[in-house]
């Protein structure tokens, strides 16, 4: 016993000398990781300051981690961007990097490489290269600032790394040189995030497998108010289709395209902006709010900065990897987006010649060989796939990325037209080689007045934004709003109106051009006094282009009216209740089937007052918002579910268009779509209803507890910022992703989107995954009084103080100062060109 005692005090001791060993490792580790933020960096590639002498930049951060970066020109300044991008966001900006490039598989093993064989077909990193050439060849201050942004990532990269990221250790990785190709690419990635009307094409198509182009229209109904879209009969066209097509499955096509591409077009989810001109406003100058929704990541997608050089005084939200304020505010104007969403994708069916699968039918009945390429992914773990990548006449041939989804993991090839009947190519603005969106941000940062922003947006292509923007100029200052991005026109004879898939062999389905920038929707100093805009139809009946017609309900937009009218005056607190404000009015058209329904569960009794008071008010510590949500969830189900069959688990989400079939089926007591066709028996709605407040009063109590006195909504809807790729393991997850307890819901202008995708207990099912990704305020009239918040913290190193710091007051809609306040600087940083030369 006495020899055990001595051994294990002997090995008791090892472990100690270990484990400190270890913990001393880590803090030494943990110190080399976090950025050096203060004293003075001789750094190689700044540019010279004005009349060529050597120049310095100082990043100065406040206690929140927010540099303000101050150099003697523009370019040294967009270089002090990349270098504090690079020491803070170096792991975001490589997952943005190889998305862009469809890198992922290399990375991230097989469970990528559809992904990324998407990627690659759709050309986004060549598309990028193609505008890099032309902003080469124009030179300007587009190409300046993302070489000297470039410069600055390099400089970081190649001399003042001292230890890579942990994503960088954990996976092996290193690192490479930045690129200006690398920046543009993430920018098409922005509006592939922001756009994805194809996705509705296929989404039709593969309904037209089912139902007739009356119930499809039911399924997917038009804007509130509006007559559907008179089209042809495209559920007839797409049986001639499939029977041309015979047993090579253009429906297996369609449904591995819609798995393998990357999320874009998230339905039922946008932004709000709103801007109060000075007649409006207790200041008398204009005030200006924005909270653009877009998925919510670890770290969040925006980085907090301040830009001080001459010409160039601004302050707000950059895209790590961009070297522009995206949203902010200057000395002279604030500005923020919403999305338009505008159709400019459409998918067209390529008719393969059957004598020689490499080409495709043109317009006269003639035959055109594609394009072709040969790509080579990289794959973790396994060895790399080779594709056959081609392109038609309307641009890449997305489809090839679901043919090569068959072929294995040692080197395969797609795009060889075996066995195939027809292509999918997409034709989409993004894709084009003009890169005027980078040139139009440079120039939003420096405008002076609503009059030069609004002239500024004129060479913006892609994402269209719906662009809101104020200045203080003159006793009250001005207001506007502008929507700017190249938008195709189609021909009076296209009769598919880019709802589906359009034959390709038939001219009449071609772009005729584009929608001129000066026509393009815009309005300044509108005599109500305000302008808002919240991803509902911007245009009025009269407005002769056509921009989309899939605009998003106008709920959001109503209750920010609602607010603004409240009160004749306003300042940035009563524009802050009002980004607070978590009443849903989407709620209206279903409460009275929702207050009516009624259920056996032991609960229903108790909750029975809570629910009959309740009217739409998606309160965090409220149980009737998380029993409203279940019984929404499973209503939909129970009525939705057999008409699609096997669509319903990958079509099926907080969509709009179903929300509204909901709510056209519930008013007109709709037997066809609410009975079970499963069943002899004929189910009513109400029926359905009792059924569905069963169910959810059951799963409720699985996932929250017997009690329905403790339940409560942010139990469930939790806002989860995912960390790409450690919130897949488990072990890893809790430190690395940022998770919230929040109010709100999908349609309240605090727009956390619930999450209704099936899933069991357990799952992220009711969990808000896309939010307003930041808010801000901003005062024109004293601009120390603006303000901003985003959703997780400015550093991208889980073990920095500055990774969750922002989660709780994002969640609870406080801020932070945007403008660098008095005794404000905490770390300051001096980059000074190596050896005293600038370049």
């Amino acid at each position: 016993m006495a020899a055990w005692r001595r051994w294990a005090g002997r090995g008791a001791a090892a472990l100690g000398v270990i484990a400190l060993g270890t913990a001393g490792g880590a803090w030494l580790y943990r110190e080399r990781a976090l950025p050096v933020d203060s004293g003075r960096l001789a750094v190689r590639g700044l540019p010279a300051s004005v009349g060529g002498a050597p120049g310095e930049v100082t990043i100065e951060r406040d206690a929140h981690g927010i540099p303000t970066i101050r150099a003697a020109s523009a370019a040294a300044a967009w270089f002090g961007l990349g270098f504090a991008h690079a020491q803070d966001r170096l792991w975001q900006m490589e997952t943005h990097r190889r998305i862009g490039a469809g890198r992922l598989a290399e990375a991230f093993g097989p469970a990528a490489l559809d992904t990324d064989k998407f990627l690659r077909a759709l050309g986004v990193r060549r598309a990028a290269a193609a505008q890099w050439e032309r902003l080469q060849a124009q030179g300007g201050e587009g190409r300046e600032a993302l070489l000297a942004y470039t410069a600055g990532v390099n400089a970081y990269l190649g001399d003042h790394l001292r230890a890579r990221p942990p994503e960088f250790l954990l996976l092996g990785l290193h690192p490479q040189p930045w690129e200006p190709v690398d920046s543009l690419a993430w920018s098409i990635m922005m509006a592939w995030d922001l756009g994805g009307n194809w996705t509705g094409e296929l989404l039709r198509l593969r309904l037209a497998s089912r139902l007739d182009l009356a119930r499809i229209r039911e399924l997917l109904p038009p804007y509130p108010g509006e007559a559907p879209l008179p089209t042809a009969d495209y559920p007839a066209l797409a049986r001639e289709w499939r029977v041309a097509d015979g047993a090579h499955g253009l429906d297996r096509t369609i449904d591995r395209l819609a798995a393998a591409a990357p999320e874009s077009g998230i339905e039922g989810v946008g932004s709000n902006n709103w801007v109060v001109a000075g007649s409006h406003s207790r200041s008398g100058k204009p005030l200006l709010a924005n909270d653009p929704h877009l998925k919510l990541s670890s770290p969040a997608l925006w980085y907090f900065a301040r830009i001080e050089a001459p010409d160039l005084h601004v302050a707000g939200a950059t895209l790590p990897g961009l070297p522009a304020v995206v949203l902010g505010q200057n000395r002279d104007i604030a500005w923020g987006y919403t999305n338009t969403n505008p159709d400019v994708q459409d998918l067209y069916l390529e008719r393969l010649d059957p004598r020689d699968p490499q080409r495709y039918q043109t317009p006269g009945g003639g035959w055109a060989r594609f394009e072709t390429r040969e790509e080579t992914i990289a794959v973790r773990g396994q060895a790399p796939v080779t594709l056959r990548l081609r392109s038609s006449r309307h641009g890449p041939v997305i489809s090839d990325a679901a043919t090569a989804a068959t072929a294995g993991l040692t080197g395969g090839e797609a795009g060889d037209g075996s066995g195939e009947r027809y292509a999918i190519a997409l034709r989409w603005t993004a894709l084009e080689p003009d890169p005027g969106a980078i040139t139009a941000n440079l120039r939003f940062n420096r405008a002076r007045s609503v009059a030069e922003f609004i002239a500024a947006a004129a060479s913006h292509t892609a994402p269209m934004q719906n662009m809101v923007v104020a200045d203080a100029q003159g006793g009250q200052g001005h207001i506007g709003f502008v929507a700017p991005g190249r938008v195709p026109l189609r021909k009076p004879e296209h009769d598919l109106r880019g709802l589906v898939p359009a034959p390709g062999w038939e001219a009449r389905y071609d772009w005729d051009g584009w929608l001129d920038a000066e026509s393009t929707p815009r309005e300044r100093d509108p005599a109500r006094g305000w302008i808002a805009t919240a991803n509902q139809r911007v245009v009025p009946a009269d407005y002769p282009h056509f921009l989309t017609s899939e605009w998003t309900a106008p709920w959001r937009q109503q209750r920010i009216e609602q607010l603004l009218a409240a009160q004749p005056q306003h300042d940035l607190d009563s524009l802050a209740a009002i980004q607070r404000d978590e009443r849903s009015l989407a709620v209206q058209p279903l409460l009275a089937t929702f207050r009516a329904a009624r259920s056996q569960h032991p609960g229903a009794a108790a909750l029975a007052p809570a629910l009959a008071a309740f009217d739409g008010q998606m309160t965090a510590d409220a149980a009737a918002p998380a029993v409203f949500h279940a019984w929404l969830r499973a209503f939909t189900a129970l009525v939705l579910a057999d008409e699609l069959g096997p669509l319903w688990n990958t079509a099926f989400s907080e969509r709009r268009t179903f929300r509204e079939a909901i709510e056209g089926i519930v008013s007109r007591q709709d037997g066809w779509w609410c009975d079970d066709k499963a069943t002899p028996a004929a189910e009513t709605c109400a029926n359905r209803a009792d059924t569905a407040l069963d169910q959810a009063l059951a799963e409720l109590s699985q996932r929250l507890g017997p009690a329905p006195a403790k339940w409560r909504w942010s139990d469930l809807h939790v806002a989860r910022s995912e960390h790409r790729p450690f919130s897949k393991v488990a072990a890893l997850a809790r430190f690395f992703e940022v998770q919230v307890p929040t109010g709100g819901d999908t349609h309240s202008v605090n727009a956390t989107r619930v999450t209704l995708h099936p899933g069991p207990v357990g799952s992220h099912t009711y969990a808000s995954e896309h939010g307003p990704s930041l808010r801000a305020l901003y005062d024109l009239a004293d601009p120390s009084r603006s303000r901003v918040i985003h959703s997780t913290g400015q550093s991208g190193l889980f073990f920095s103080p500055h990774y969750r710091d922002f989660a709780a007051d994002w969640a609870a809609v406080r801020y932070v100062s945007l403008w660098p306040q008095p005794a404000g600087t905490v770390r300051k940083l001096v980059l000074t060109a190596q050896d005293g030369a600038g370049q």
